[in-house]
């Protein structure tokens, strides 16, 4: 694909009733090594959406949330620690997370991830 046909990032939030990215990959460009970047997607009253880029090797220790959560990985392989349970995700791997269930994310390879905290309504 040429220079001249790579969709832009662009993203709307000033039209009523909707957020719109054209591409989320392209709102973290870069994620230095031994690094963890973020970049707030959305924050409204009823989510809160950021951007994870994960060098590979890092991670976020264990910790909880006090609101359910989502995470998507979007590009990447490592590991989420789901309570007791350790699972493999790549790209398409979802999970949904109680409150207060203890969580850990660790990158294996370089790694996009998509969080979504749900707010009371």
């Amino acid at each position: 694909m040429q220079a001249h046909d790579t969709p832009t990032s662009s993203s709307t939030d000033s039209a009523p009733g909707h957020v719109f990215h054209a591409d989320l990959s392209a709102l973290i460009e870069t994620i230095p090594p031994e690094s963890i970047v973020s970049r707030q997607v959305h924050d409204d009253a009823h989510v809160k959406v950021t951007l994870f880029g994960f060098a590979a090797g890092q991670s976020l220790s264990e910790h909880t949330a006090a609101k359910p959560a989502i995470m998507q990985v979007l590009a990447g392989e490592g590991t989420f620690g789901l309570g007791r349970e350790s699972l493999a995700v790549g790209p398409g791997s979802w999970a949904h997370m109680a409150p207060q269930l203890p969580h850990t994310v660790t990158a294996r390879t370089p790694m996009v991830m998509l969080l979504t905290l749900l707010k009371a309504p």
